[in-house]
C-alpha cells in the first residue's frame, strides 16, 4: 500500500509536530479520528493515522485452541494464523479507507501508517514532544489502575506529548479551554499557545476535587479540559470513574 509507511523512532523524533490518531476497527476510533482532522486542521500540521497488528494477538493464533467469539452471534470458532492475517488485511484497507473519507475535501497533510508489536509501545515510539495523541474515550472509563487497560494507562500517563481523550458521543466543538489553576504555571508558554488558537478563550478554574469538578463541568458541551499529568493522577485518585463522567474531551499535557 503506497500511503502506508514503517518510521523508525529516531527519524519520528525529527519530524515536525504532528497530531497523531490511533486507529482500528472500532467506532470509538473513528469519532478519534474526526477530532484528530479538526485539530491537524487547526493546527495545520501533519495528520499521521497509526494502525497497529497486535503482535500479542498474532502470537496467540499460534494456539491450536485459540478460537474468536462472534461480537453479535457470540459463537466461538478455531482461529488460525491465516485467518487472523487476513483479518488484519481486511482491518488496514477499512482503516485506510476511514482516513481518506475523514480527510476528503480538507487541506490536511496526512500519512497512514501500518506497524507490526504492541499498540503502547509503537504509538509511544512515534510520539515526539511536539505531537498531540488523540485517543477514543472508551476503554477508559474503567476504574483508574488495574481495571483500566494497560495500553490506555501507558499511553495517557507515558506518552512524551500532549494526548487528548475524546469522546466517541461529541462532534468536535469550539468552547473555552479550561485550566485548573493550579495546573496552569506548570504548562509550557509553547503548549498553551498552541492548544489555545483552537478553543473560544482560555478559563481558569479554581483548584477543586473531582466531585466539584465533575459537578461544574456537568452541563459543559464544548470545549475543553486541560490538565496537567500530576493533576490527573491525583483526581483520579478521588473518583476512578473521573474520565467517564467528564462530558467534554481531556487534554493531557505532561
Amino acid at each position: 500500500m503506497s500511503d502506508e509507511a514503517r518510521t523508525s523512532p529516531e527519524a519520528a523524533a525529527e519530524l515536525p509536530a504532528r497530531v497523531l490518531a490511533l486507529l482500528d476497527a472500532s467506532r470509538q476510533s473513528l469519532a478519534a479520528l474526526a477530532a484528530a482532522v479538526e485539530l491537524a486542521a487547526g493546527r495545520k500540521a501533519e495528520l499521521v493515522a497509526l494502525f497497529v497488528e497486535d503482535l500479542d494477538l498474532l502470537h496467540s493464533a499460534a494456539f491450536p485452541f485459540s478460537c474468536e467469539v462472534g461480537a453479535q452471534s457470540g459463537l466461538a470458532r478455531p482461529l488460525s494464523p491465516e485467518a487472523l492475517e487476513a483479518s488484519l488485511a481486511r482491518q488496514v484497507r477499512r482503516a485506510s479507507q476511514a482516513l481518506a473519507d475523514a480527510v476528503a475535501g480538507r487541506e490536511v497533510r496526512h500519512r497512514f501508517q501500518v506497524s507490526r508489536g504492541r499498540v503502547a509501545s509503537e504509538a509511544l515510539a512515534l510520539a515526539g514532544p511536539g505531537d498531540v495523541l488523540v485517543l477514543g474515550k472508551a476503554g477508559l472509563s474503567g476504574q483508574w489502575g488495574v481495571r483500566l487497560g494497560s495500553t490506555s494507562r501507558a499511553l495517557i500517563l507515558e506518552a512524551p506529548c500532549t494526548v487528548v481523550i475524546w469522546d466517541e458521543r461529541l462532534r468536535p466543538s469550539r468552547g473555552p479551554l479550561r485550566l485548573v489553576s493550579d495546573a496552569a504555571p506548570q504548562l509550557s508558554d509553547t503548549a498553551l499557545i498552541t492548544l489555545a488558537p483552537l478553543f473560544d478563550g482560555v478559563e481558569a478554574l479554581p483548584s477543586m476535587g473531582a466531585t466539584a469538578l465533575v459537578r461544574h463541568l456537568a452541563r459543559a458541551r464544548s470545549g475543553a479540559l486541560l490538565l496537567h499529568r500530576p493533576e490527573l493522577a491525583r483526581l483520579a485518585e478521588q473518583d476512578p470513574q473521573l474520565l467517564a463522567r467528564i462530558p467534554v474531551p481531556i487534554i493531557v499535557v505532561p
